[in-house]
């Protein structure tokens, strides 16, 4: 079987569990050797022996530019070049306009735009030219919800950042997408409920919103990911690929 990935190396942050283990995931299952990042060594290590013998974990937040260093020591000291870095890392809380404090702005920009941005700038010494970088945004780019502002502005910032990569990295060929993903079931989502009875109707009132009439997988993410990581995708540059089921487009 042709795998598309083969002998390919994929950096993926935030790795260890929801979205990003989907797609370090299905990287592997295309054939790519894949580094996870993960601030929890427990999660870390139980990532690793998800995904399979393809995979190296390596603890690191990606708000600490030091960690970031120490990130690409070690891809280095295993490989010359990277093909894909998925900068996915991420995640935010709801707080209405109000209430938020300092401390969570401060949070959730360094993680999503700050960890985003230097996620890649540091990748782009063993970048090869021609590479893949996969952004992780989300539909509250174009998709407004209460107390979720904080976030959403993370996430078109991150969005609008592949559209100035584009520019950037022309010369070298590197392309910069953006995946926004919808509802997807991740034990992040998952721990905005309390209970299994309080889930399941919150799936329900999510799925409802979605034309495809469900929430989506992380593996799903993942194929998108791995379509814009191999030469499926040689001409797509710059987009913002919605997997959402369509809740974005209504």
């Amino acid at each position: 079987m042709n795998r598309r990935l083969e002998g390919k190396v994929a950096v993926v942050t935030g790795g260890t569990t929801g979205i990003g283990l989907g797609i370090a995931q299905e990287l592997a299952a295309e054939g790519a050797k894949v580094f996870i990042t993960g601030r929890r060594q427990e999660e870390l290590d139980a990532a690793v022996r998800a995904i399979g013998k393809s995979a190296i974990g390596v603890r690191s937040d990606v708000s600490k530019l030091s960690d970031l260093d120490r990130l690409y020591d070690v891809v280095q000291q295993h490989a010359s070049q990277i093909d894909i870095v998925v900068a996915n890392a991420g995640g935010g809380s709801f707080q209405p306009l109000g209430a938020i404090t300092e401390e969570e702005y401060d949070k959730t920009f360094d993680t999503n735009v700050k960890g985003t941005l230097f996620t890649v700038q540091k990748a782009l010494p063993l970048l090869r030219d021609g590479a893949s970088v996969i952004l992780t945004s989300s539909t509250s780019t174009t998709r407004a919800l209460p107390a979720f502002s904080v976030y959403g502005a993370t996430k078109a910032a991150i969005r609008n950042f592949a559209r100035h990569w584009i520019l950037d990295l022309k010369d070298r060929h590197i392309r910069v997408n953006a995946i926004s993903p919808g509802p997807i079931k991740t034990p992040g989502l998952q721990g905005l409920t309390s209970n299994d009875e309080q889930w399941r109707q919150f799936e329900q009132q999510l799925a409802a919103q979605v034309p495809a009439g469900r929430i989506g997988d992380a593996r799903e993410i993942g194929r998108a990911a791995v379509f814009l990581a191999s030469d499926d995708s040689t001409f797509v540059n710059g987009i913002e690929l919605f997997v959402d089921g369509g809740m974005a487009q209504i």
